[in-house]
């Protein structure tokens, strides 16, 4: 067998490149006389925006700390042994660069089962070991923790969690295992399953306390002081750590349960990981750590050498990464000041708008529309969420009344918009109607102010065209709901500059979103996939197949919602609207359902009545539509949808709508909710043959969101 040191020395050749976490070993006197204490502090020399991680090397550094503590200890030197991390970061778990250079099982095996052999130690040590999560803690970093005999939490910790689910892989250093023989099955399902398939949710330091990870918790300013005054407290018996009892009969089978009712709904059997981790907490039942430490080896070099997991940290790196650095964008130098920002519209998405604006940019934002009722109500949507927000405590009062002194409403565009530097409009999707509002704002806003537009589908060069400056007019499409989904679609029209161009790319930056510049091309990037994707599945309606075996067609994909129930989110009205401006870009590819027609001039919102509880096709609806006798199944589906899809996608990279395949994953990631272990959708394509079948090449190179050759 080999020893630990081995195993991680040959795992630390395959990655040269690995940030390495040193394990610096210092020595003190506890207060009250409690005795010498050996504190091992993980730092890689950075600072708190580069965090500390346990990379091959990383991990045989710790090893030897321990090493060097586990002697004291045998020698009697120390009475105790503990571990934090550098300021403001615990440790954020294994080093994914590493894993995606991994090329073979046993190289996944060897990563799993150096963890848990270096982590372990910190239980055997012959005295007691305290883990100090002074700062962000997730993964590995946690897991290093929970094998201690007792830890200690900052009231100050802004993110501790156990996101491996979410990326496709298992906490595989012993947080299976472990933490429901700590906390009970039905608190760990929560942390493991559910928090990670919650778009990777975080606990604050109050959290891990209330949930029985840590056993004590104290204010961040002088944590280690105090964690260390518990810690003598402790080990001189003044302080006795009582842990609730485990329940291990039918509770922990019945946590079990719910978590598959979860991973079921969030990705529908689609992506392995949750299924693996619940089935090594299942397993943990018996407590049995050494049979959970193995099972936990296996589901990590298995997962390992997973397309989930290898798509899941590619779209980990669109979303932290490329998200931060847009492709084309223009020299950041040539942006303009934004000191304030007009709105043309008060409806729902205008005032959502407003809201975004008064709160990321911190300047005077304007609505107008065509009547005082409508300018009343759009203010007062605003102020109304900024009310929500005081209550729920993420503003204090202070700063409500400034964000409400910021929003304002008029019916003058010239008094409005005079002095602004940045105009957007969102009012109906109609070219005519918004020329018109171009034109109108164009006679009264400075020279410099930017013209934006938040059209879904029409074309912003057109938009423009009529304009004496159609330099300026820059596509900015949001996507709804405004506050949740991160995309900001950024549109470079014929003739937009790149003054403007790199100012809409700023105020993007200062509001927080994902910005992808796209070209101008018919529904940009998002909408056209939705739409081409949306329109197979409602032909094969059209020709015959029922409407549930269509909805339920692309389940195994783990898509956030089905078809028919996007089709009602967008709106039919919507839906059918857009679909009708690619029909005429595109007729051979784009069709317009007429059954869908028939919905929307019945003014039907939604397709399905939710009487039982669950979707069912609305009669009325059901009375409206003409079909064929064309019956597919939902293989058959699947495969349409796909093919249009990867053609789809093809196109648009040959027209040059985006630099790369990357960005239409970012998009489909940050503005449809698309899932990672899909890496947005490109991955899964070529994973599954779909894009060698239509087109006759893969998406992205092997070793791309795949398994290295």
């Amino acid at each position: 067998m080999s020893t630990t040191a081995e195993l991680l020395k040959g795992a630390a050749e395959l990655f040269p490149d690995e940030v390495v976490t040193q394990a610096h070993v210092r020595h003190l006197d506890l207060p009250q006389g409690a005795g010498r204490f050996a504190l091992i502090t993980l730092d890689n020399g950075l600072d708190h925006t580069k965090p500390t991680t346990f990379g091959p090397q990383s991990l045989a550094n710790l090893n030897v700390a321990i090493d060097q503590v586990e002697a004291e200890a045998a020698n009697g030197e120390i009475v105790a042994a503990g571990i934090t991390g550098k300021p403001f970061i615990f440790a954020v778990g294994a080093d994914l660069k590493g894993v995606e250079l991994l090329k073979r099982r046993e190289d996944g095996l060897a990563i799993g089962k150096g963890g848990h052999d270096v982590f372990k130690r910190l239980s055997s040590l012959g005295v007691p070991t305290f883990a100090y999560y002074n700062g962000a803690a997730m993964g590995g970093g946690v897991e290093v923790g929970l094998h201690c005999s007792y830890r200690t939490v900052s009231a100050a910790l802004p993110a501790f969690s156990l996101p491996e689910v979410f990326l496709g892989l298992v906490p595989g250093w012993g947080g299976c295992t472990i933490l429901p023989n700590l906390i009970g099955a039905d608190r760990a399902v929560s942390v493991i399953v559910e928090n990670s398939l919650n778009q990777n949710k975080q606990l604050k330091g109050a959290q891990v306390h209330e949930l029985g990870i840590a056993d004590a918790i104290f204010e961040g300013a002088d944590f280690l002081e105090q964690s260390l005054i518990w810690t003598a407290s402790v080990l001189r018996g003044e302080v006795e750590v009582v842990r609730p009892e485990v329940d291990r009969g039918e509770a922990w089978d019945q946590a079990v349960a719910r978590g598959r009712a979860v991973a079921d709904s969030k990705v529908h059997g689609a992506a392995p990981a949750a299924y693996r981790a619940l089935d090594i907490i299942a397993a943990a039942k018996n407590g049995d750590l050494r049979q959970g430490f193995d099972a936990e080896d296996q589901a990590l070099a298995d997962l390992i050498m997973g397309g989930e997991l290898r798509s899941g940290i590619y779209a980990f790196n669109l979303v932290q990464k490329r998200a931060k650095r847009p492709a084309g964008a223009p020299d950041k130098k040539l942006a303009r000041p934004v000191t304030k920002v007009g709105v043309v519209g008060a409806g729902l998405m205008a005032s959502q708008l407003a809201l975004l604006f008064a709160r990321r940019l911190e300047v005077p934002v304007v609505l107008t529309d065509i009547d005082q009722e409508r300018v009343d109500k759009g203010v007062g949507y605003v102020h109304g969420e900024i009310d929500k927000l005081l209550l729920k405590g993420r503003v204090n009062q202070d700063k409500a009344n400034r964000l409400k002194a910021l929003v304002t409403g008029s019916l003058d565009k010239a008094a409005a918009f005079g002095d602004a530097d940045f105009v957007i409009e969102a009012v109906f999707e109609e070219m005519g109607v918004k020329q018109k509002v171009f034109a109108e704002v164009e006679a009264v806003v400075p020279e410099h102010a930017i013209l934006a537009t938040n059209t879904s589908s029409l074309s912003v060069s057109e938009m423009a065209s009529k304009l004496q400056h159609p330099e300026r007019v820059v596509g900015f499409h949001f996507f709804n709901p405004v506050a949740v989904l991160p995309l900001l679609e950024i549109v470079r029209g014929e003739k937009t500059d790149d003054a403007s161009l790199a100012t809409a790319f700023g105020v993007a930056k200062k509001l927080k979103k994902t910005a992808v510049l796209v070209k101008d091309a018919p529904a940009f990037v998002v909408n056209r996939v939705l739409t081409r994707f949306l329109g197979e599945v409602l032909a094969s309606i059209d020709e015959g197949t029922p409407v549930e075996v269509a909805d339920r067609a692309l389940a195994p994909l783990g898509l956030p919602m089905s078809p028919i129930v996007l089709l009602e989110l967008v709106g039919p009205a919507v839906a059918h609207h857009v679909a009708g401006t690619l029909h005429a870009a595109f007729p051979d590819r784009f069709g317009v359902s007429e059954n869908l027609g028939r919905v929307v001039e019945a003014g039907k919102r939604s397709l399905y009545v939710y009487d039982s509880g669950k979707p069912e096709l609305d009669p009325e609806v059901a009375a409206l539509f003409q079909v064929g006798n064309t019956v597919l199944t939902e293989e058959q589906v699947r495969d349409r949808a796909l093919d249009a899809i990867a053609q789809e996608v093809q196109l648009m990279l040959d027209e040059g709508v985006v630099a790369e395949a990357q960005d239409i994953d970012l998009c489909l990631i940050t503005g449809a909710g698309w899932p990672f272990h899909l890496g947005g959708i490109t991955p899964y394509l070529d994973r599954e043959g779909v894009a060698e079948r239509v087109n006759g090449k893969r998406f992205l190179a092997p070793g791309v969101a795949s398994v290295p050759a």
